[in-house]
Parts: C-alpha cells; structure tokens; sequence
C-alpha cells in the first residue's frame, strides 16, 4: 500500500461521523446499508450524509452498488485490512515480542456469533 492511500483512509476516518459510518458497515457485512438507512442510523441529514459516504469512498473504504432506487454503502473489508498493514508492518522493527501484544489482541476480535453483541454495547 502507497503511503498516499493509507494517509486518506485514515484522514476519511479521522471523523466521527465518518469513523461510525464506516464501523456500521463492517458490522453489516455482507449485506450491507442503504444510503438512507445509514443516515437515520448515525443521526445526520441525508445530504451530510452522501458528504460523508462520498469521502469514504474516494478513499476506497467503501463501495456503493445501486438496487433499485437505493444505493447499498458495504464496507471494502480488503482496502481496511491493507491499512491496517500498512500500520502494522515493521511495527516492531525487527523485535517481534513488541507487537505481539497488539497481534494477540487481534486474533479475538470477531469470534464467531459476537460481533452484532459487541456492536449494540458501543
């Protein structure tokens, strides 16, 4: 991953409209959100929110697919999991017992049929 395409995805997330919209769709994968669904679940105009989604995706974090007279908003799993390579490589500069925190905090993050749970607690 280019250093420029790391830095807009994280300046696209770096808002909180932006950064919830963004966690609402990995936790709706793989069905996705429709535009105006979104809207009304994060509390914003439509108008801002078509602000917000199109900056998500000019960074590629996000991909809209019309269906009918709606457009479903899925988050790009593959463009979020090489950001957070991006951050991770060479974190630990050669002393893997300095990431291994962070990778074993990893590995729990989604078991299986949690997901929906921790997301209602947020």
């Amino acid at each position: 991953m280019k250093e420029t395409s790391a830095l807009a995805a994280l300046a696209a997330l770096s808002q909180a409209t932006r950064l919830q919209t963004f966690r609402l769709l990995v936790a709706r994968e793989p069905e996705g959100v429709p535009a105006g669904e979104l809207a009304r679940l994060v509390g914003v105009p439509q108008n801002t929110m078509s602000a917000h989604l199109s900056i998500l995706a000019n960074a590629g974090l996000i991909s809209g697919e019309r269906q009918s007279r709606s457009i479903i908003y899925r988050a790009d799993l593959a463009m979020f999991r090489e950001v957070v390579l991006f951050l991770l490589k060479d974190c630990c500069g050669g002393r893997p017992d300095v990431c291994a925190p962070v990778l074993a905090d990893l590995i729990p993050c989604c078991p299986s049929g949690s997901h929906q749970d921790d997301h209602d607690h947020q």
